[in-house]
This record gives C-alpha cells, structure tokens and sequence, in this order.
C-alpha cells in the first residue's frame, strides 16, 4: 500500500444506547479505491462524517499525511484536501450548475463557469455550467456533485452511495473518472451496498459490524456473496422462488390503461398514456433514472393524485382512479413510497403509532372507533421481530432509526398487511444485502401466495433477480414489458438513459448473465 494517507485509530462515537463505533482502525493508502462495507447500523456512515468534520469522535484519534487530524466542521476538512459525494443530492433546482457549485465550494469567482467546463471536459463529465440543476437527469446531477469536489483538488474522496441513482453506462463513466483519480494521486474511500461494484472497483475492503471491523480483505479475491456473509456475520440465503409463477392466464389484479397525468411541480415529468398489467402471482418491474415519472406514477397509483379518467387504474376489475388511498387499501392494495420517512411515515410520531397509520383498517387496530394501542403495539411488534429491524422500543420516533431499519421497518408493515396487490418504489433502497434478500424474498412469497406486486426500482440487478417482466420508464413512457429472460441490464440501461437507438421491445433473445 506504501505510505498511508488517512489513518483512524481507535475511533469511537456514542450515542445515547449504541455505540455507534467502537474501536475503529482503520488505513486509508495513497491512490487507493478503499470500500468501506457493513450492514445497516454497522456504523460506516458514523465514521465518515468524523472523518468529514460532521460529528467529532469521542475516543480514538486521526492522521493525515501522518499529522493529526480531527477536524471540527466541513470547511476543515475541505482545507485539508477531503471531499464528499453524498447519497442525496444536496442541489438547487433552482440555481444553475455553476451557481450551485459556487454555493458548494462557498466562493465563486470571475473565472468559475470556465474552470467547470475545463474540468468536466477533462474527466469526461460533461456539464454545461449555465443550465438550471432542475432540467439535468440525475446522473447530470451527480456529475455536478463530482465535479465540485474535483474542482477542490482533493487529496481523498469520499462517495456514499454513488450509483444509486445511475443507469449501467453512467456507472462505468463513473468508474473510469474514478480510476483516472486514483491514478493521478487522489485516493477514494467508497461506500456501497452493491457488492459487484465494490469487486469491481476496490483493491481492498474494511468491513464493519455492529461498529467495529471484523475483516480486512482484497474484494476481488472474493465473491459477492461472500463479502455479504462478512457484513451480516452468517450464511446468506439468496432469494428463492417458484417456476412458473405469475402464469399468463392468472387473474390481472391490477390494470393501468392509457394513463395522462401532468406533474404538478416545477421540474416534474408527466405520465404520457402509461399501460401495464400485473397479474396474480407475478412481479412486474418497471426501471428507469430517478426522475423520469416514477414519482408521478407513484402518486397517481396510490391515489394521491387522480387522473381525469377513473377508469384508468382497475383493482380486480374495480375502478378506483376517483377514488383516493383509503378506498384504495380496503380493496387490498398497499404502498411502500420511495421516500420512508416523510411520505411513508411521521418523522416524530413513534413506531407503534406508524405502523397504524396504515395498519388501521386492515390489522383491526380500532375498537368501537378508537384506536386499539395494546392490538397498534403488537403490530409494531410483530414487524420489528419478522423483519429484523433494530430499535430501542416501539416508542422511539421514526426519525431515531437509521435509514436502512427505517426502509425495513416501512415494508414490513406494508407486507404483514397480505395487500392482494402491492407497489413498491425502491424497496431496498440503502438496505444491506442480508436485508435486501430477506425483502426480495417476502416479495417473491407474496407473489407466489397470490398478490400482484409491482416493484419501480433503479436497481437493475435486484429486478432481473425477483421480477419475471421488466419495463422501463423514460420521460414519463413505458415501454411494453418483456420477460427478463430476453433482456440484458445493457439493453434496459440504454432504454433508462434515453438513447435513441436503444429498444427495449425488440431486445434480442440474450439471457442475463
């Protein structure tokens, strides 16, 4: 590894009933792609945000270049040389590219919308400094995200969760960018749930459970799944399903039919005559780049919004696009929303209280019109044990749990509701592996008892690994559904990206790998 550029010993933070991280070690080499791994809650971002002058550690001390280093704020840490790419984008869509970077770096300068374009030309990130951030797709977004904290000459960079949000072309510009910096001095310390990835790009791996590293390893001598079984510290089970399931002459559940709807913020995309179908016993997956209609055909399927024809969205054969979410649950559907907290719970009402948001009608929760709390408790009880999340009681707010539990706990209560039709946006979405495979497995369960599950995700690994039809959406279409067996996550990235060439419909008959 030669000298070390970053090294953390003994760095240990608490908080009131966890220890978040507990004696952490860790080297951090010159020019090295390092991956930081570990299940949710295993502390991986705790230490970053030391690292990044967001938190202070209460124990244990830092070098860089060998000097101590425990920087109070941001600002310090940026005038050390350390940069950060977030999980969520922290942009103005309001702003231009040029303005919101300026914002970034905290100055701007005569000369930055030339320096902006010298930069991404120079690593291939090609940006134009004047367009609004609202108009750019996301993997522009996250390109000015990159280019901002390149345009910092960064010694060490740091990224969380990177490609969440990428189509597989974007994801191997990405990767090149960050070869190129490795190879010109710059070292990366990288944080990601998938695991091909981290294979792919890193020459070595810490992972940490439970707040402390139990192994150190070079994650291309190993497989995905058995850096998995590092992280959750057992045999993974891979998700498991049934031949034949969702068969062509099964009841369709759930009937989308020439649906229009406009958007109704600033940079949203309408829905332009949106047709699928999902049948008993099938999971369809509908792919795409955030921000190409997934939110706006989320809402339209909830009942949040309604279209002007209420025939557009059927339940068994019911109607319901008049109808709104209540009327909807009562015939059998249930939602897991792409945001948890905020859309898919109340950041400061308690566990027990959220799981009866939505449990209430269908767990029996009421008694002669009141809330029944000992029958809410219970419910919360019972996904907090069937879904593993990790918790100090049902009274905590929602906002106490970290994301993944929260992810985790919100498709939980969804599915011990048995929905005969459920719609989920992002249902593992920064989950860890242990957990995403236990949740792609209730999905696959549900659909074999006889639901209709409809899953909009950007990971295209976890569709071709549950879904038996994939379709994409790109400003606001759908492309006709295919079954996984004739496409290829090359073929479906093209289509999520735009390309004009690429067709989905007539991909050729190529298996995925």
């Amino acid at each position: 590894m030669g000298r070390p550029l970053l090294e953390l010993e003994g760095i240990t933070k608490d908080f009131p009933g966890v220890r978040a991280n507990d004696g952490v070690t860790l080297t951090v080499g010159r020019r090295e792609i390092h991956a930081l791994l570990g299940e949710n809650g295993a502390g991986k971002s705790t230490l970053v945000k030391i690292v990044y002058g967001l938190m202070r550690a209460d124990g244990g001390a830092m070098r860089l270049d060998r000097e101590p280093y425990a920087p109070a704020r941001p600002s310090e840490a940026r005038a050390h040389g350390i940069a950060m790419v977030c999980q969520h984008f922290s942009l103005f869509e309001g702003l231009t590219v040029a303005e919101n970077i300026a914002l970034g770096l905290g100055r701007a300068g005569a000369g930055l919308s030339r320096r902006i374009a010298a930069v991404s030309s120079n690593y291939g990130l090609k940006l134009d400094p004047g367009r609004l951030v609202g108009t750019l797709s996301a993997g522009e977004r996250q390109r000015v995200e990159v280019v901002r904290c390149l345009l910092e000459e960064p010694k060490l960079l740091i990224m969380d969760e990177p490609t969440s949000v990428l189509t597989p072309q974007e994801i191997e510009a990405l990767f090149a960018t960050l070869r190129r910096l490795a190879s010109e001095g710059c070292s990366i310390l990288y944080i990601s749930h998938k695991l091909e990835e981290i294979r792919t790009l890193c020459g070595r791996a810490t992972i940490l459970r439970a707040g402390k590293v139990v192994e150190s390893c070079d994650p291309r001598q190993e497989t995905a799944r058995s850096l998995a079984e590092m992280m959750i510290g057992t045999t993974l089970a891979p998700p498991w399903r049934e031949n034949g399931a969702g068969p062509a002459d099964s009841k369709v559940r759930l009937r989308v039919s020439s649906l229009r709807l406009a958007s109704d913020r600033q940079f949203g995309v309408g829905l332009d005559d949106i047709s699928f179908e999902v049948r008993a016993g099938e999971i369809l997956g509908i792919a795409g780049v955030a921000g190409n209609g997934q939110a706006e055909l989320m809402r339209a399927l909830t009942g949040e919004r309604l279209p002007a024809a209420p025939g557009a969205i059927a339940v068994d054969g019911i109607p319901v696009g008049g109808s709104g979410p209540e009327v909807r649950r009562e015939l059998g559907m249930c939602f897991v929303p792409e945001e948890r907290l905020g859309q898919a719970s109340v950041a400061d009402m308690t566990l027990w209280e959220n799981a009866a948001l939505t449990g209430l009608p269908r767990m029996g929760l009421s008694r002669l019109g009141f809330l029944d709390v000992r029958k809410a408790r219970a419910f919360a009880g019972n996904i907090v044990s069937s879904y593993g999340v990790h918790v100090r009681g049902l009274d905590g707010a929602a906002r106490s749990l970290s994301g993944g539990n929260l992810q985790k706990f919100v498709v939980g209560r969804e599915m011990l509701q048995a929905p005969s039709v459920l719609i989920a946006a992002q249902p593992t979405w920064g989950v860890d592996a242990g957990a995403a495979a236990a949740i792609h497995q209730a999905l696959l369960s549900l659909a074999q008892a006889g639901a209709a599950v409809l899953v909009i995700s950007q990971d295209l690994d976890e569709l071709f690994a549950i879904a038996g039809r994939i379709a994409v959406i790109s400003n606001g279409r759908l492309t006709p559904a295919k079954p996984v067996e004739v496409l290829t996550a090359h073929e479906i990235g093209l289509s999520m990206g735009g390309h004009p060439s690429a067709d989905v419909v007539d991909a050729p008959e190529v298996a995925h790998a």
